[in-house]
């Protein structure tokens, strides 16, 4: 029977412990997962204990606090801070989210769990590598494919490419992705196979230019997608739909590839 074991410096110790709120009325107590491939030693948690009445109302607002003013070395990803942009994406108390929308409840001392996307390389602390992702999402080819367009580029006749506004809401619920990879990093089914499976975020955003009415590549790309691994490891856990921050319903998506698939084969 094999054995399988974790390499030892893969296993998570305890860290250094940041008291800064001995006097405060009210205290987040913030255990941070903390890496430095520089140092080449084991990931660790370190505690940070601080005033709330000193810190914004979201996660990231705790985060940049303590960076500025604990500890500079501690390292994330942050740009937008309204939801927009996806970088923060991190995962909170067991629960994958962003940093900048996820509200901090003050009203009794309070414990953040936090640490990066499941099962991501982590470069360093709360960073994880999204090159597999992004790879994932440029093989769906996400542009418009439109093969008259191209044809009469150059001819004085080209017509602009109208869309009715029935064939303009079948795309509600799809363009909105922000590529966060919440939805993929909580789905096990991409935790088992991310070399192969196209995870939720990559065949949501699939879904939107096979739904899309200018687009002329719906065969080409439902012939893509029809593989084993690349879609059917969906096993509609529905983690991605729970996980989603921008309210999506992943899940959907992928079914309705199915269906497209379905009804398109000869």
């Amino acid at each position: 029977m094999g054995k399988f074991t974790l390499d030892k410096k893969s296993r998570v110790v305890k860290g250094e412990t940041f008291n800064c709120a001995e006097n405060a009325k009210n205290k987040a107590t913030v255990k941070i997962y903390r890496y430095n491939p520089d140092d080449k030693k084991n990931p660790q948690i370190n505690i940070y204990i601080l005033d709330l009445d000193k810190v914004g109302n979201m996660v990231l607002d705790v985060l940049i606090y303590i960076k500025d003013n604990v500890d500079s070395t501690l390292t994330f990803r942050r740009s937008c801070r309204e939801g927009v942009c996806g970088s923060c994406a991190m995962n909170i108390n067991g629960l994958n989210g962003l940093a900048c929308t996820t509200i901090l409840k003050k009203d009794d001392d309070i414990t953040l769990n936090i640490s990066p996307l499941p099962h991501m390389n982590a470069v360093k602390d709360l960073v994880v590598d999204m090159e597999n992702f992004y790879n994932q999402y440029y093989s769906i080819k996400p542009w418009l494919h439109d093969d008259e367009t191209n044809k009469n580029a150059d001819n004085d006749n080209h017509k602009e490419n109208l869309q009715s506004e029935d064939d303009r809401k079948k795309l509600d619920g799809l363009y909105e992705c922000i590529l966060c990879a919440c939805c993929s990093t909580s789905c096990p089914s991409y935790w088992w196979n991310p070399e192969k499976y196209l995870g939720p975020a990559a065949l949501l955003q699939a879904y939107r230019w096979i739904q899309d009415s200018r687009d002329t590549a719906k065969k080409q790309r439902l012939e893509n997608l029809n593989d084993k691994f690349k879609l059917y490891r969906c096993h509609t856990i529905m983690n991605c739909t729970r996980a989603c921050p921008k309210g999506l319903n992943p899940a959907e998506a992928i079914a309705g590839i199915k269906k497209e698939i379905v009804m398109h084969e000869d």
